[in-house]
């Protein structure tokens, strides 16, 4: 397929040449930052009335604080929670009621903390309070009130998600209620209430059971995360430890608001059947009175050199995977757009090397993929690759042949046709998701919380077109190294002896 024609399939907003991209999607951008901070991308798309909306929050799990991983992800909950205004049957009340629970579970603490000399009765009964405390406080709740206003009002796509980089929130509403979306985003950080807290600890701490403890590729994602990482908070899974989530209190998520959820930390993008001056108007009545804060500090933590390969084996009776993943410098590395081509002639479709050679050619795998950045990318990471063997094929076998084609990448230079594909096809898939309104509005967050600027989304296609053979080569001989390399993979359990069975006689 000829440039032109991929271009005319996928792109139905922009233009073909990067520069004219840039120009003509910037006639239509508005941007904004508020006194307090507060950065807003407005852009206009009078194609159907409806408007998208963004909230990127730049803190995600790496921010936990020691000893509260999953805080991160706690808040996020909170947030659909709802105000003092909304989820509620009677605010004053309710926080009368909240504050009770506070008080008993600080007595829970302060017996727990006397370690072995604690009364495990009175423990006990102060738990029996607690829990009707927080029976009292829910009976104020009006639930789900939140997402159910939204969606009563045409809302659709209403969600969030907590990585390790960052939280974001997100849905789409018709453009006659926009003024919604504004009373309601502005709303939850401007009165976070954290009601029901508790007894969403428990939702957070089932979905680690569903997803970590009784799924096996979520038990291997953890075990590899802290296998491969030695220092840095990357290491913790981004839903938090279990011990730590059942520890996690109220006041703690508080805590992590008020230092984390502070205006100059916050992008919002608002894409489609909008008017930029309406919208500028909105958001200095709804979210100029949040107060402006110091942004928080960085994460200072540096994982250490690694000194030579890492491996973790899981014991399981589930399917067998393997997960292997070499170091790799931050987004912010000169290199990170050839990861980024890397990755896509390594396994991105099904004429790339891994597909074509592991799943089928040789039969070996039901799956093959390599991902550039994991598990973010604002600091060092990981270049991954993920192979699930196919019936009647084993974790080693899959090694094998995926550390054979690594090294023949090191060895033998990439096709200049080949990375040309890989390149137009990158182009197409990066400006085609541009083309929708809802995935615009969260790459241009992410690429302006990242980089200080979203026409980095339109300049990395520029980075892409000048990547050589030679570059790729490099990239991999100087990262795909032994050295710096971690393996997890799932095993069998092995059986246990038999018993020795004692004879009278001393006979057996």
């Amino acid at each position: 397929m000829t440039a032109i024609r991929m271009c005319a399939a996928a792109l139905a907003f922009l233009g073909c040449l990067p520069a004219q991209d840039l120009k003509q999607f910037e006639k239509n951008v508005t941007e904004f930052t508020l006194p307090n901070g507060l950065h807003f991308i407005v852009v206009e798309r009078h194609v159907a009335p409806v408007v998208a909306f963004h909230t990127y929050v730049n803190a995600g799990s790496v921010n936990d604080p020691s000893g509260q991983t999953g805080i991160a992800h706690m808040f996020e909950h909170m947030a659909f929670k709802g105000t003092e205004t909304i989820g509620t049957r009677n605010w004053p009340a309710e926080k009368t009621a909240l504050d009770e629970v506070d008080s008993i579970y600080d007595k829970l603490e302060a017996e727990r903390n006397k370690g072995s000399k604690s009364d495990p009765r009175a423990a006990g009964l102060i738990e029996t309070q607690l829990r009707m405390a927080i029976e009292r406080a829910g009976a104020f709740v009006e639930p789900n009130a939140y997402a159910r206003i939204i969606e009563e009002n045409g809302g659709a796509g209403l969600n969030a998600s907590t990585g390790v980089d960052a939280t974001e929130y997100f849905y789409s509403l018709p453009s006659n209620r926009i003024e919604l979306w504004f009373l309601m985003e502005s709303q939850r950080f401007l009165h976070p209430v954290f009601r029901e807290f508790y007894k969403e600890r428990d939702v957070v701490m089932e979905e680690h059971r569903m997803r970590v403890e009784s799924d096996i590729q979520g038990k291997l994602i953890q075990v590899f995360g802290s296998t491969a990482f030695e220092a840095h908070p990357y290491r913790n899974p981004p839903g938090g430890w279990p011990s730590d989530i059942s520890d996690l209190r109220r006041e703690d998520a508080l805590r992590f608001f008020e230092k984390y959820y502070v205006p100059a930390n916050i992008t919002v993008a608002i894409v489609g059947d909008v008017n930029p001056a309406e919208a500028k108007r909105m958001a200095e009545r709804y979210f100029g009175p949040l107060p402006a804060r110091p942004l928080p500090p960085l994460i200072r933590t540096e994982e250490p050199p690694q000194d030579g390969p890492k491996t973790a084996v899981v014991e399981t009776q589930a399917q067998p995977l393997l997960i292997e993943g070499f170091k790799r410098p931050s987004q912010y590395d000169k290199d990170d757009p050839v990861f980024d081509l890397v990755s896509m002639i390594l396994s991105s479709g099904r004429t790339s090397r891994l597909y074509k050679e592991m799943v089928q050619d040789k039969q070996i795998a039901a799956a093959a993929q390599a991902e550039p950045m994991y598990p973010g990318g604002r600091y060092a990471n990981l270049f991954v690759f993920f192979a699930a063997p196919a019936q009647g094929h084993t974790v080693e076998e899959n090694q094998k042949a995926l550390d054979d084609i690594i090294e023949r990448f090191k060895n033998q230079k990439v096709d200049a046709a080949e990375l040309e594909r890989v390149k137009a096809q990158a182009r197409v898939e990066l400006l085609s998701k541009m083309d929708d309104n809802t995935q615009l509005a969260s790459l241009l967050t992410i690429f302006y919380a990242s980089f200080g600027d979203w026409r980095k989304l339109f300049t990395t296609l520029d980075d892409y077109k000048k990547v050589t053979p030679e570059d790729v080569q490099r990239v991999a001989r100087q990262y795909f190294s032994n050295r710096s390399r971690t393996v997890v993979y799932t095993s069998q359990p092995k059986a246990a002896p038999a018993p020795t069975r004692n004879v009278p006689g001393g006979q057996r």
